[in-house]
Protein backbone atom coordinates (compact mmCIF):
# COMPACT_ATOMS: atom_id res chain seq x y z
CA UNK A 1 0.00 0.00 0.00
CA UNK A 2 2.94 2.34 0.63
CA UNK A 3 3.91 2.12 -3.03
CA UNK A 4 0.32 2.92 -4.03
CA UNK A 5 0.35 6.07 -1.90
CA UNK A 6 3.74 7.18 -3.21
CA UNK A 7 2.63 6.76 -6.81
CA UNK A 8 -0.50 8.85 -6.23
CA UNK A 9 0.61 11.37 -3.61
CA UNK A 10 0.42 14.26 -6.09
CA UNK A 11 -3.22 13.47 -6.80
CA UNK A 12 -4.03 13.35 -3.08
CA UNK A 13 -2.25 16.62 -2.37
CA UNK A 14 -3.98 18.31 -5.31
CA UNK A 15 -7.39 17.46 -3.84
CA UNK A 16 -6.49 19.01 -0.46
CA UNK A 17 -6.46 22.39 -2.23
CA UNK A 18 -10.24 22.33 -2.39
CA UNK A 19 -10.36 22.68 1.40
CA UNK A 20 -8.59 26.03 1.62
CA UNK A 21 -10.14 26.97 4.98
CA UNK A 22 -9.02 23.77 6.66
CA UNK A 23 -5.62 24.32 8.26
CA UNK A 24 -4.36 20.78 8.91
CA UNK A 25 -3.28 19.69 5.45
CA UNK A 26 -1.43 16.65 6.77
CA UNK A 27 -4.64 15.27 8.30
CA UNK A 28 -6.35 15.88 4.98
CA UNK A 29 -3.60 13.97 3.21
CA UNK A 30 -3.95 11.04 5.62
CA UNK A 31 -7.71 10.99 5.05
CA UNK A 32 -7.02 11.01 1.32
CA UNK A 33 -4.70 8.02 1.75
CA UNK A 34 -7.54 6.12 3.42
CA UNK A 35 -9.79 6.96 0.48
CA UNK A 36 -7.10 5.82 -1.95
CA UNK A 37 -6.78 2.45 -0.20
CA UNK A 38 -10.57 2.01 -0.16
CA UNK A 39 -10.67 2.72 -3.88
CA UNK A 40 -7.86 0.22 -4.52
CA UNK A 41 -9.75 -2.51 -2.67
CA UNK A 42 -12.90 -1.90 -4.72
CA UNK A 43 -11.30 -1.21 -8.09
CA UNK A 44 -11.91 -3.60 -10.96
CA UNK A 45 -10.01 -3.15 -14.23
CA UNK A 46 -13.05 -4.46 -16.13
CA UNK A 47 -14.78 -1.17 -15.27
CA UNK A 48 -12.84 0.36 -18.16
CA UNK A 49 -11.97 3.49 -16.17
CA UNK A 50 -8.55 4.72 -15.11
CA UNK A 51 -7.76 4.04 -11.45
CA UNK A 52 -7.04 7.69 -10.58
CA UNK A 53 -10.41 8.71 -11.99
CA UNK A 54 -12.11 5.93 -10.02
CA UNK A 55 -10.24 6.83 -6.82
CA UNK A 56 -11.03 10.55 -6.96
CA UNK A 57 -14.47 10.44 -5.25
CA UNK A 58 -13.14 8.06 -2.58
CA UNK A 59 -10.32 10.47 -1.71
CA UNK A 60 -12.58 13.52 -1.77
CA UNK A 61 -15.21 11.74 0.32
CA UNK A 62 -12.80 10.86 3.11
CA UNK A 63 -11.48 14.43 3.21
CA UNK A 64 -14.99 15.85 3.40
CA UNK A 65 -15.82 13.41 6.18
CA UNK A 66 -12.77 14.55 8.16
CA UNK A 67 -13.62 18.23 7.85
CA UNK A 68 -17.29 17.64 8.59
CA UNK A 69 -16.52 15.74 11.81
CA UNK A 70 -13.73 18.02 13.02
CA UNK A 71 -15.07 19.79 16.11
CA UNK A 72 -11.92 21.89 16.51
CA UNK A 73 -12.92 24.43 13.85
CA UNK A 74 -13.47 27.74 15.66
CA UNK A 75 -15.36 30.84 14.63
CA UNK A 76 -14.48 34.20 16.20
CA UNK A 77 -16.80 35.56 18.89
CA UNK A 78 -17.60 38.64 16.79
CA UNK A 79 -18.75 36.45 13.91
CA UNK A 80 -20.78 34.31 16.29
CA UNK A 81 -22.52 37.40 17.68
CA UNK A 82 -23.20 38.71 14.19
CA UNK A 83 -24.68 35.38 13.12
CA UNK A 84 -26.92 35.55 16.19
CA UNK A 85 -28.18 38.98 15.06
CA UNK A 86 -28.69 37.64 11.55
CA UNK A 87 -30.76 34.71 12.83
CA UNK A 88 -32.95 37.06 14.88
CA UNK A 89 -33.34 39.34 11.87
CA UNK A 90 -34.33 36.36 9.74
CA UNK A 91 -37.11 35.48 12.17
CA UNK A 92 -38.46 39.05 12.27
CA UNK A 93 -38.27 39.55 8.52
CA UNK A 94 -39.73 36.13 7.79
CA UNK A 95 -42.81 37.06 9.82
CA UNK A 96 -43.08 40.37 8.00
CA UNK A 97 -42.36 39.13 4.47
CA UNK A 98 -43.99 35.70 4.87
CA UNK A 99 -40.83 34.16 3.42
CA UNK A 100 -37.14 33.86 4.29
CA UNK A 101 -35.31 37.13 3.60
CA UNK A 102 -32.37 37.28 1.22
CA UNK A 103 -29.01 38.80 2.08
CA UNK A 104 -29.88 42.15 0.54
CA UNK A 105 -32.92 42.46 2.81
CA UNK A 106 -30.89 41.42 5.84
CA UNK A 107 -28.30 44.02 4.89
CA UNK A 108 -30.92 46.79 4.82
CA UNK A 109 -32.54 45.66 8.06
CA UNK A 110 -29.27 45.41 10.02
CA UNK A 111 -27.73 48.43 8.24
CA UNK A 112 -24.61 46.47 7.38
CA UNK A 113 -22.84 46.00 4.02
CA UNK A 114 -24.14 42.99 2.15
CA UNK A 115 -20.68 41.43 1.93
CA UNK A 116 -20.45 41.46 5.74
CA UNK A 117 -23.73 39.55 5.94
CA UNK A 118 -22.58 37.06 3.32
CA UNK A 119 -19.18 36.49 4.94
CA UNK A 120 -20.76 35.92 8.36
CA UNK A 121 -23.18 33.34 7.00
CA UNK A 122 -20.49 31.64 4.94
CA UNK A 123 -18.08 31.46 7.88
CA UNK A 124 -19.82 28.31 9.07
CA UNK A 125 -19.16 26.57 5.75
CA UNK A 126 -15.50 25.43 5.80
CA UNK A 127 -15.67 23.10 2.80
CA UNK A 128 -15.11 24.32 -0.72
CA UNK A 129 -17.25 21.76 -2.47
CA UNK A 130 -16.77 20.76 -6.08
CA UNK A 131 -19.74 18.41 -6.28
CA UNK A 132 -22.51 21.01 -6.37
CA UNK A 133 -24.99 20.54 -9.19
CA UNK A 134 -24.42 22.37 -12.46
CA UNK A 135 -26.98 22.62 -15.23
CA UNK A 136 -25.50 21.85 -18.62
CA UNK A 137 -28.10 22.24 -21.39
CA UNK A 138 -30.82 20.54 -19.38
CA UNK A 139 -28.56 17.87 -17.84
CA UNK A 140 -27.57 17.90 -14.19
CA UNK A 141 -23.80 17.48 -13.89
CA UNK A 142 -21.21 18.50 -11.31
CA UNK A 143 -17.70 19.93 -11.38
CA UNK A 144 -16.61 16.53 -10.11
CA UNK A 145 -18.23 14.97 -13.19
CA UNK A 146 -16.17 17.34 -15.33
CA UNK A 147 -13.00 16.47 -13.46
CA UNK A 148 -13.87 12.79 -13.67
CA UNK A 149 -13.45 12.93 -17.43
CA UNK A 150 -9.76 13.75 -17.05
CA UNK A 151 -7.00 11.16 -17.28
CA UNK A 152 -4.31 12.44 -14.91
CA UNK A 153 -3.27 14.73 -12.10
CA UNK A 154 -2.19 17.43 -14.54
CA UNK A 155 -5.79 17.79 -15.70
CA UNK A 156 -7.01 18.16 -12.12
CA UNK A 157 -4.49 20.91 -11.50
CA UNK A 158 -5.42 22.48 -14.83
CA UNK A 159 -9.03 22.82 -13.69
CA UNK A 160 -7.88 24.40 -10.43
CA UNK A 161 -5.82 26.89 -12.44
CA UNK A 162 -8.83 27.60 -14.65
CA UNK A 163 -10.93 28.42 -11.60
CA UNK A 164 -8.20 30.78 -10.37
CA UNK A 165 -8.10 32.55 -13.75
CA UNK A 166 -11.78 33.49 -13.82
CA UNK A 167 -12.52 37.22 -13.72
CA UNK A 168 -13.34 38.70 -10.29
CA UNK A 169 -17.03 38.88 -11.22
CA UNK A 170 -17.05 35.29 -12.50
CA UNK A 171 -15.36 34.07 -9.32
CA UNK A 172 -17.90 35.95 -7.24
CA UNK A 173 -20.82 34.48 -9.19
CA UNK A 174 -19.52 30.92 -9.16
CA UNK A 175 -18.62 31.19 -5.47
CA UNK A 176 -22.10 32.30 -4.49
CA UNK A 177 -23.76 29.60 -6.58
CA UNK A 178 -21.53 26.59 -6.00
CA UNK A 179 -19.50 27.33 -2.89
CA UNK A 180 -22.07 29.27 -0.84
CA UNK A 181 -25.06 27.24 -2.07
CA UNK A 182 -27.20 30.25 -3.04
CA UNK A 183 -30.05 29.93 -5.51
CA UNK A 184 -29.87 31.77 -8.82
CA UNK A 185 -32.32 34.37 -7.51
CA UNK A 186 -30.38 34.89 -4.27
CA UNK A 187 -27.19 35.28 -6.29
CA UNK A 188 -28.90 37.78 -8.58
CA UNK A 189 -30.12 39.80 -5.58
CA UNK A 190 -26.64 39.97 -4.07
CA UNK A 191 -24.91 40.86 -7.32
CA UNK A 192 -27.56 43.36 -8.41
CA UNK A 193 -28.34 41.55 -11.68
CA UNK A 194 -31.22 39.45 -12.98
CA UNK A 195 -31.76 35.72 -12.52
CA UNK A 196 -31.45 35.31 -16.30
CA UNK A 197 -28.02 36.97 -16.23
CA UNK A 198 -26.93 34.61 -13.46
CA UNK A 199 -28.11 31.61 -15.48
CA UNK A 200 -26.27 32.78 -18.59
CA UNK A 201 -23.19 33.57 -16.54
CA UNK A 202 -23.14 30.04 -15.14
CA UNK A 203 -23.28 28.54 -18.60
CA UNK A 204 -20.46 30.79 -19.80
CA UNK A 205 -18.25 29.88 -16.83
CA UNK A 206 -18.96 26.16 -17.15
CA UNK A 207 -18.10 26.28 -20.85
CA UNK A 208 -14.88 28.15 -20.07
CA UNK A 209 -13.85 25.59 -17.44
CA UNK A 210 -14.61 22.64 -19.69
CA UNK A 211 -12.69 24.21 -22.58
CA UNK A 212 -9.56 24.38 -20.42
CA UNK A 213 -9.62 20.61 -20.06
CA UNK A 214 -9.85 19.91 -23.77
CA UNK A 215 -7.62 22.72 -25.03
Amino acid sequence: MEELILENKNLIYSITKYFEKYSNKEDLFQAGCIGMIMAYKNYDESMNVKFTTYAYPYILGEMKKLVREDKSIKISRNIQMLNLKIEKAKILLSQKLMREPNNAELSDFLELPIYVIAEAINSTKPIYSIDESLNDEGKEITLQDTIGKTDNVDDLLLLKDALDKLTPFERKLISKRYLNDLTQQQTADELGITQVQVSRGEQKILTKLKSKLVA
